[in-house]
């Protein structure tokens, strides 16, 4: 009876030491296989215009990450709920290497990581703002964006078969 017990506290144990070193690794991108930059736009587009809306994570409104989040799910790509969170998943990438489909971050809070986008090209994010909710943006923006960039990340393996304009 006390080597049952002392069996079960071991294996109690182990599982929670399991659970603490991969529960970090649940919100991680799901990218089994690759995506191709046309869906991504596609999905996109699909919500061009949607208003704004705190928390919004459907296409009665989004706010940023919940825009990412949606676009993303629609390709078959599961991310976490936040921007924060976003940002500490993926492949940094410098700007002058960006691609179609890399998620980029900026600081508009003064706080740190607070507004996600994605990459569509030439120079332009997707991304829901509270002014004008899904839209697209210069990512150099000198009277705003340019300013409040931090950086990106490569969340999936998008293949480049369309020009993300619409």
């Amino acid at each position: 009876m006390k080597l049952q017990s002392q069996l079960l506290k071991v294996i109690s144990m182990i599982t929670i030491a399991l659970l603490l070193v991969l529960a970090p690794l649940a919100n991680q991108a799901d990218a089994s296989s690759g995506i191709d930059s046309k869906q991504l736009v596609e999905a996109a587009n699909g919500v061009m215009g949607v208003n704004y809306m705190r928390g919004g994570t459907t296409a009665k409104g989004f706010d940023c990450s919940g825009f990412i989040g949606y676009v993303y799910n629609k390709v078959g790509v599961k991310l976490p709920r936040t921007s924060a969170g976003m940002y500490a998943t993926g492949k940094s990438v410098v700007k002058k290497d960006l691609q179609a489909g890399d998620l980029v971050f900026f600081n508009t809070s003064g706080k740190g990581v607070s507004h996600v986008g994605v990459y569509i090209g030439e120079g332009q994010f997707a991304h829901s703002s509270s002014s004008k909710g899904v839209s697209i943006a210069k990512l150099n923006d000198p009277h705003y964006w340019g300013s409040k960039y931090i950086g990106a990340k490569r969340v999936a393996t998008v293949t480049q078969v369309a020009s993300a304009k619409k």
